[in-house]
């Protein structure tokens, strides 16, 4: 994987890569300026790339494309090898707060849409130390009126997301607050020394209870990446939908090929981690073992 990388910035950059002896880090000529050494740093692990003279810098290869206004081939060839970022280049920057009308459920008094709010939950197999944990809270109205509030927290406890859904009937399931999903979903009981699960939202982590990460989608943020990278994770599981059978095998082979034993989780027919429970979600994950070579081809050909 890293070689194909280092060819692709090659191409780009119009400059031959030097490895140095820092892991995955190479030294290119920077296109930002002239000089008659290689001063363009990338990690081709983590993304993250600056340029030591202009002092430009960012954190994923897509950044340093875009600011190169290379050709869609080279675009289209990065997104083939590597993952482009969910919210790479997102000029969001607005730190998320809770809404001003949120209730926290698990110790609001009771009324109508408290009572909506926790048998939405207990239909779906959340109890009220899940409640408690995830400091799940409500809104009765405003912006995000008759909807569960699920936040997630960082490393150190402090909001850096969170998902509004509805309880009652609506034609619009989710209502996200407008910043960035860069962020690594639920960090704050995340033990990085141990296997990971990753999901694509709040429901299905909340299932799988330990060690999960919501994606916010498919793909893995960036944030999320280098946070992988940064603490060495050893083994990945990958529980993504049934219909996102491609997506975890591609993403499997991403994480093989940088030495992660990865591992994805089967899941039934038109079934996600939330609609199987803590219990059932377990024991497929004690059952899965690593992806091989022609699982990831199958994926590829049969999807």
């Amino acid at each position: 994987m890293s070689d194909k990388i280092v060819h692709l910035l090659e191409r780009a950059l119009n400059s031959k890569g030097k490895k140095l002896t820092k892991a995955n880090e190479y030294m290119f000529y920077s296109p930002f300026v002239t000089h008659y050494k290689p001063k363009l740093q990338i990690n081709v692990s983590t993304q993250k790339w600056h340029c030591w003279i202009s002092n430009k810098g960012g954190y994923s290869v897509y950044s340093l494309f875009k600011k190169l206004n290379v050709n869609r081939e080279l675009y289209t060839e990065l997104k083939g090898i590597f993952f482009v970022p969910k919210e790479a280049g997102d000029e969001k920057v607005e730190v998320a707060i809770l809404p001003k009308e949120f209730i926290p459920l698990w110790r609001s008094k009771r009324s109508l849409y408290r009572g909506h709010a926790l048998k939405f939950l207990t239909d779906r197999g959340f109890d009220k130390y899940d409640i408690k944990k995830y400091k799940i809270g409500y809104c009765e109205d405003g912006l995000y009126q008759q909807r569960i509030i699920i936040p997630s927290h960082d490393e150190h406890g402090v909001l850096n997301y969170f998902v509004g859904r509805s309880f009652m009937e609506s034609n619009m399931k989710y209502k996200n607050p407008n910043v960035s999903k860069d962020v690594v979903g639920f960090d704050y009981f995340i033990a990085w020394s141990e296997p990971i699960v990753l999901c694509e939202g709040v429901f299905d982590a909340m299932s799988i209870r330990t060690n999960a990460i919501p994606m916010f989608g498919k793909k893995p943020p960036r944030k999320l990446l280098m946070r992988i990278f940064e603490k060495k994770v050893k083994t990945i599981y990958i529980a993504l939908d049934d219909d996102a059978r491609k997506d975890a095998f591609r993403l499997s082979e991403f994480f093989s090929d940088f030495g992660i034993d990865t591992k994805v989780v089967d899941l039934p027919k038109d079934k996600d981690p939330n609609d199987l429970g803590f219990e059932k979600m377990s024991n497929l994950i004690a059952e899965t073992v690593s992806s091989s070579f022609s699982d990831t081809i199958q994926a590829r050909l049969y999807g």
